[in-house]
Protein backbone atom coordinates (compact mmCIF):
# COMPACT_ATOMS: atom_id res chain seq x y z
CA UNK A 1 0.00 0.00 0.00
CA UNK A 2 1.36 3.43 -1.15
CA UNK A 3 1.47 6.76 1.20
CA UNK A 4 -0.52 9.00 -0.79
CA UNK A 5 1.06 12.78 -0.14
CA UNK A 6 -0.22 16.08 -1.25
CA UNK A 7 2.68 18.80 -1.85
CA UNK A 8 1.42 22.37 -0.54
CA UNK A 9 4.22 25.71 -1.09
CA UNK A 10 3.56 28.51 -3.03
CA UNK A 11 6.40 27.92 -4.46
CA UNK A 12 6.39 25.81 -8.01
CA UNK A 13 9.80 24.62 -8.29
CA UNK A 14 9.92 23.57 -4.74
CA UNK A 15 7.04 21.58 -5.37
CA UNK A 16 8.46 19.73 -8.50
CA UNK A 17 11.88 18.95 -6.58
CA UNK A 18 9.79 17.08 -3.95
CA UNK A 19 7.68 15.36 -6.22
CA UNK A 20 10.80 14.15 -8.16
CA UNK A 21 11.90 12.71 -5.12
CA UNK A 22 8.78 11.22 -3.71
CA UNK A 23 7.82 9.57 -7.23
CA UNK A 24 11.48 7.94 -7.08
CA UNK A 25 10.36 5.97 -4.13
CA UNK A 26 7.73 2.61 -4.55
CA UNK A 27 5.60 3.56 -1.60
CA UNK A 28 4.86 6.98 -2.16
CA UNK A 29 2.59 8.77 -4.56
CA UNK A 30 2.19 12.44 -4.92
CA UNK A 31 -1.82 12.69 -5.45
CA UNK A 32 -1.88 16.27 -5.28
CA UNK A 33 -0.33 19.53 -5.07
CA UNK A 34 -1.19 23.27 -3.24
CA UNK A 35 0.41 26.65 -4.24
CA UNK A 36 -1.79 28.16 -1.54
CA UNK A 37 -2.89 27.16 2.65
CA UNK A 38 -6.38 27.40 0.98
CA UNK A 39 -5.88 24.88 -1.58
CA UNK A 40 -3.86 23.12 0.93
CA UNK A 41 -6.94 22.36 3.33
CA UNK A 42 -9.50 22.18 0.38
CA UNK A 43 -7.50 19.39 -1.48
CA UNK A 44 -6.73 17.50 1.87
CA UNK A 45 -10.46 17.37 2.17
CA UNK A 46 -11.35 16.15 -1.47
CA UNK A 47 -7.88 13.70 -1.78
CA UNK A 48 -7.83 12.91 1.83
CA UNK A 49 -4.31 12.22 1.28
CA UNK A 50 -2.35 10.36 4.03
CA UNK A 51 0.75 13.20 4.31
CA UNK A 52 0.01 16.82 3.44
CA UNK A 53 4.25 18.33 3.08
CA UNK A 54 2.98 21.81 4.22
CA UNK A 55 4.95 25.09 4.11
CA UNK A 56 4.71 27.63 6.59
CA UNK A 57 5.02 30.59 4.45
CA UNK A 58 2.04 30.59 2.09
CA UNK A 59 -0.69 33.39 0.45
CA UNK A 60 -3.89 33.42 1.71
CA UNK A 61 -3.66 31.05 4.33
CA UNK A 62 -0.17 30.35 6.11
CA UNK A 63 0.54 26.75 7.27
CA UNK A 64 -0.13 26.96 10.47
CA UNK A 65 -3.47 28.31 9.83
CA UNK A 66 -3.92 25.43 6.61
CA UNK A 67 -3.28 22.86 9.40
CA UNK A 68 -5.05 23.82 12.09
CA UNK A 69 -8.29 23.53 9.62
CA UNK A 70 -7.24 20.30 8.46
CA UNK A 71 -6.42 18.96 11.83
CA UNK A 72 -9.48 20.85 13.28
CA UNK A 73 -12.16 19.17 9.95
CA UNK A 74 -10.85 15.96 11.36
CA UNK A 75 -11.36 16.28 14.92
CA UNK A 76 -15.02 17.12 14.38
CA UNK A 77 -15.78 13.77 12.39
CA UNK A 78 -13.85 12.08 15.17
CA UNK A 79 -10.93 11.10 13.79
CA UNK A 80 -7.78 9.92 15.74
CA UNK A 81 -4.57 8.06 15.81
CA UNK A 82 -3.27 5.39 13.83
CA UNK A 83 -1.75 4.57 10.98
CA UNK A 84 -1.89 5.81 7.09
CA UNK A 85 -4.85 4.06 5.12
CA UNK A 86 -6.53 3.20 8.27
CA UNK A 87 -9.15 6.06 6.73
CA UNK A 88 -7.89 8.46 9.08
CA UNK A 89 -6.96 12.01 8.77
CA UNK A 90 -3.48 13.56 6.78
CA UNK A 91 -0.68 14.13 8.93
CA UNK A 92 0.76 17.33 8.40
CA UNK A 93 4.82 17.36 8.07
CA UNK A 94 5.34 20.92 8.14
CA UNK A 95 8.23 22.44 6.01
CA UNK A 96 10.50 25.12 7.60
CA UNK A 97 14.37 27.14 7.94
CA UNK A 98 15.70 27.96 10.82
CA UNK A 99 15.23 31.51 11.21
CA UNK A 100 11.68 30.40 11.19
CA UNK A 101 11.71 28.02 14.79
CA UNK A 102 9.69 30.36 16.49
CA UNK A 103 6.34 29.55 14.25
CA UNK A 104 7.14 25.75 14.79
CA UNK A 105 5.79 25.41 17.73
CA UNK A 106 3.06 27.05 17.43
CA UNK A 107 2.54 24.03 14.51
CA UNK A 108 2.80 21.55 16.87
CA UNK A 109 0.17 23.04 18.75
CA UNK A 110 -1.53 23.44 15.52
CA UNK A 111 -2.20 19.64 15.15
CA UNK A 112 1.07 18.97 12.86
CA UNK A 113 2.72 15.63 13.57
CA UNK A 114 6.53 17.21 13.04
CA UNK A 115 8.27 19.45 11.25
CA UNK A 116 11.38 19.06 8.82
CA UNK A 117 13.90 21.53 7.63
CA UNK A 118 13.83 22.63 4.01
CA UNK A 119 17.25 21.94 3.31
CA UNK A 120 17.29 18.25 4.81
CA UNK A 121 18.73 15.99 2.26
CA UNK A 122 16.43 13.95 0.11
CA UNK A 123 16.16 10.39 2.49
CA UNK A 124 15.56 12.66 5.61
CA UNK A 125 12.24 13.83 3.55
CA UNK A 126 11.35 10.39 2.37
CA UNK A 127 11.76 8.50 6.20
CA UNK A 128 10.08 11.54 7.26
CA UNK A 129 7.12 11.01 5.01
CA UNK A 130 7.16 7.54 6.34
CA UNK A 131 7.78 8.09 10.04
CA UNK A 132 4.57 10.80 10.48
CA UNK A 133 2.29 7.89 7.79
CA UNK A 134 3.29 5.62 10.27
CA UNK A 135 0.89 7.45 13.24
CA UNK A 136 4.33 8.41 15.08
CA UNK A 137 5.37 12.02 15.69
CA UNK A 138 8.38 13.52 13.51
CA UNK A 139 10.36 14.38 17.17
CA UNK A 140 13.27 12.28 17.88
CA UNK A 141 15.64 14.66 16.35
CA UNK A 142 17.81 16.93 18.81
CA UNK A 143 16.67 19.84 17.18
CA UNK A 144 13.19 19.09 17.68
CA UNK A 145 13.63 18.39 21.41
CA UNK A 146 15.49 22.10 22.01
CA UNK A 147 12.99 23.71 20.13
CA UNK A 148 10.25 21.94 22.25
CA UNK A 149 12.10 22.83 25.36
CA UNK A 150 12.55 26.28 24.54
CA UNK A 151 9.38 27.47 24.06
CA UNK A 152 7.63 25.62 26.82
CA UNK A 153 10.45 27.24 29.02
CA UNK A 154 8.27 30.37 28.55
CA UNK A 155 4.67 29.29 29.06
CA UNK A 156 2.78 28.86 31.93
CA UNK A 157 2.37 25.33 34.00
CA UNK A 158 -1.43 24.19 34.11
CA UNK A 159 -2.38 20.62 35.21
CA UNK A 160 -4.13 18.99 32.49
CA UNK A 161 -7.61 17.68 33.18
CA UNK A 162 -7.79 13.69 33.05
CA UNK A 163 -4.02 13.41 34.56
CA UNK A 164 -5.31 11.67 37.60
CA UNK A 165 -7.45 9.17 35.71
CA UNK A 166 -4.18 7.94 34.21
CA UNK A 167 -2.84 4.52 35.82
CA UNK A 168 0.81 4.37 36.58
CA UNK A 169 1.86 2.65 33.49
CA UNK A 170 -0.63 5.04 31.36
CA UNK A 171 1.76 7.71 33.41
CA UNK A 172 4.79 6.21 32.22
CA UNK A 173 3.96 6.04 28.72
CA UNK A 174 3.23 9.55 28.67
CA UNK A 175 6.43 10.87 29.61
CA UNK A 176 8.24 8.40 27.25
CA UNK A 177 5.89 9.88 24.62
CA UNK A 178 6.72 13.60 25.81
CA UNK A 179 10.53 12.67 25.31
CA UNK A 180 10.06 11.67 21.80
CA UNK A 181 10.55 8.14 22.06
CA UNK A 182 8.48 6.03 19.14
CA UNK A 183 6.60 3.04 20.41
CA UNK A 184 8.86 0.96 19.21
CA UNK A 185 11.41 2.61 21.77
CA UNK A 186 9.11 2.62 24.52
CA UNK A 187 7.92 -1.21 24.25
CA UNK A 188 12.09 -1.52 24.57
CA UNK A 189 12.20 0.34 27.28
CA UNK A 190 9.34 -1.20 29.22
CA UNK A 191 10.10 -4.59 28.18
CA UNK A 192 6.34 -5.06 26.31
CA UNK A 193 4.96 -5.61 23.31
CA UNK A 194 4.21 -2.77 20.67
CA UNK A 195 0.83 -2.96 20.66
CA UNK A 196 0.61 -3.16 24.37
CA UNK A 197 2.14 0.38 24.08
CA UNK A 198 -0.13 1.91 21.41
CA UNK A 199 -3.11 0.15 23.79
CA UNK A 200 -1.83 2.75 26.53
CA UNK A 201 -1.21 5.40 24.29
CA UNK A 202 -4.43 5.43 22.84
CA UNK A 203 -5.80 5.23 26.14
CA UNK A 204 -3.89 8.37 27.65
CA UNK A 205 -4.99 10.30 24.48
CA UNK A 206 -8.65 9.45 25.63
CA UNK A 207 -8.71 10.31 28.93
CA UNK A 208 -6.38 13.91 28.19
CA UNK A 209 -8.91 14.82 25.07
CA UNK A 210 -6.30 14.80 22.91
CA UNK A 211 -5.77 14.90 19.24
CA UNK A 212 -2.23 12.53 18.82
CA UNK A 213 0.83 12.11 20.56
CA UNK A 214 2.08 15.43 19.23
CA UNK A 215 -0.38 17.49 21.20
CA UNK A 216 0.77 14.89 24.73
CA UNK A 217 4.30 16.52 24.02
CA UNK A 218 3.55 19.75 23.90
CA UNK A 219 0.62 19.57 27.03
CA UNK A 220 3.56 17.47 29.39
CA UNK A 221 6.04 20.26 28.76
CA UNK A 222 3.44 23.06 29.42
CA UNK A 223 2.13 20.63 32.41
CA UNK A 224 6.09 20.42 33.85
CA UNK A 225 5.40 16.86 33.89
CA UNK A 226 8.51 16.83 31.66
CA UNK A 227 11.12 19.62 32.12
CA UNK A 228 13.71 20.70 29.74
CA UNK A 229 16.48 18.98 29.78
CA UNK A 230 15.44 15.69 31.08
CA UNK A 231 16.72 12.95 30.53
Amino acid sequence: MSIDVLIADDQALVRAGFRMVLEAEEDIAVVGEAANGEQAVHSAQRLRPDVVLMDIRMPELDGIAATRQIAGAAEARGEGEGEAGDGLPPRVLILTTFDLDEYVYDALGAGASGFLLKDSPPEQLVTAIRVVAGGEALLAPSITSRLIEQFARGGRLRTPPGLDELTARELEVFKLVARGLSNSEIAARLVVGDTTVKTHVARLLAKLGLRDRVQAVVLAYESGLVSPGSS
